[in-house]
């Protein structure tokens, strides 16, 4: 059978087509880059905006028409609202989120048994080349409660999947040449909560440390609470990326308060200065809301003012979206959506400014990078775009298609069209 995957949305998604591709072939079937060659399609859907929904019902329609014969929605948008997606023309199948780890058991009729015992190898899916980091789900669900989301709704409490599944992942990642392994969740920092005998993530951590094959480690997203503080002498291995994706989501406590999000700006500081003194040169990444009700122009300027003293190295701006269902959607004062987005631009500027004086720091240095991306050229080279460790985005020009390999790199200049810096090749390493 040719499958078809698609995926919208977070990390965590596509970690989860990944892994269910990587199924499918261990079992004789071929994953394929074009709807139309498919006998079987799979969507991972997203709901966490307006717009990302939006996006699910498109991508379904369009896979539909494109010659899938047998289409099947899963993820958080068709999990809300499986009569919706049903309801698409093409759409033949919703397996929602409690059963999309049985989706592969479900559609070919086979045990959960007869799947555990498979010999896993890792694939970047047709037509995603560039995916040389392997996204390992290690947990699901959130035991958070901000107002704005639907996350948990979508996909219930925080549930961790023990070490030895996730080391099998790993392995199945190594095996298929993955040279960096990202640690994924949707509530990361709450991995081994619900585990006998695991204390937090920093077991986890321990745990996965121990393999190897792998050149590079990284975590994903984690929120500031659930920051164990026992990560910070994990840095000692090299093969631990400098660079944190920790939420803000604003600037001023009162919204902060509003958005159910349980810290302060003043304990989100003091958290990245701990970091930052014992990890020098890392990159702090994150993601803010803007517009989110009853947030005035003063409230604004505050955010705006904290996340310039903070020194990020980028981020992910989100005006904010009502979602029917969660706490907010009912809250009073809601924002002109013209308003949101006005500040929605606003701090996206300040990121890019943050993010150039970030990088700026390291223009001159010899740093390492994975090569995500190639393309031949016109001069008979190739043209090569990855990532450093602490995750700058670095262009460069070689002779030879270095696509997954790392190499190190004089980081000559910033980018004039990008958020990234101009590189030039030392000698070839691994």
């Amino acid at each position: 059978m040719k499958i078809f995957f698609d995926s919208i949305g977070c990390r965590l998604n596509q970690s989860e087509v990944e892994s269910l591709a990587n199924i499918f072939r261990a079992l004789g079937h071929q994953i394929v880059g074009d709807p139309a060659e498919a006998d079987l399609a799979i969507v991972n859907t997203c709901a966490v905006t307006v717009q990302a929904a939006a996006d699910s019902r498109k991508k379904l329609r369009r896979t539909a028409r494109e010659g899938a014969s047998r289409v099947v929605a899963t993820g958080c948008w068709a999990t809300l609202y499986p009569e919706k997606a049903l309801g698409l023309e093409g759409v033949t199948d919703v397996v929602d989120n409690d059963e999309k780890e049985n989706l592969v058991s479900k559609i070919l009729g086979l045990s959960p048994e007869v799947i555990s015992k498979l010999d896993l190898v890792r694939e970047p899916l047709p037509g995603d080349r560039g995916r040389t980091r392997a996204f390992i789900k290690v947990q699901e669900g959130c035991d958070n409660h901000c107002t704005y989301c639907l996350t948990r709704i979508a996909r219930g409490r925080s549930r961790s999947r023990p070490l030895t599944e996730i080391s099998r992942d790993i392995k199945a990642a190594v095996d298929g040449g993955a040279k960096e392994i990202v640690l994924t969740g949707v509530q990361l920092g709450g991995w081994g909560g619900d585990l006998l005998g695991v204390k937090s993530i920093a077991d986890l951590l321990e745990g996965v440390l121990t393999l190897n094959g792998y050149a590079r480690l990284r975590l994903s997203s984690i929120e500031p609470w659930d920051f164990d503080p026992k990560l910070l002498s994990f840095w000692s291995d090299e093969r631990l990326c400098r660079h944190l994706h920790i939420p803000l989501q604003a600037g001023k406590d009162a919204i902060l308060k509003a958005m159910g999000r349980p810290i302060g700006t003043g304990e989100y500081r003091q958290l990245i200065d701990a970091i930052r003194n014992s990890v020098p040169d890392i990159a702090f990444t994150t993601d803010v809301i803007a517009g989110f009700p009853g947030e005035t122009d003063q409230d604004f300027a505050q955010t705006a003012e904290f996340i310039q003293s903070i020194g990020f190295a980028g981020g992910h701006v989100f005006t904010y979206s009502p979602r029917p269902g969660t706490a907010a959607f009912k809250m009073k004062d809601h924002i002109p959506m013209q308003t949101a987005k006005a500040r929605n631009a606003a701090l996206r500027t300040i990121f890019a400014d943050a993010g150039r004086e970030y990088r700026g720091q390291f223009i001159g240095t010899n740093m390492k990078v994975l090569w995500e991306s190639s393309r031949p050229n016109q001069d008979g080279g190739w043209d090569l775009t990855g990532l450093t460790g602490n995750y700058i985005r670095v262009y460069t020009e070689a002779g030879d298609d270095l696509w997954n390999r790392i190499t190190p790199v004089v980081l000559d200049r910033d980018h004039p069209a990008r958020s990234a810096l101009i590189g030039s090749l030392t000698s070839l390493s691994e």
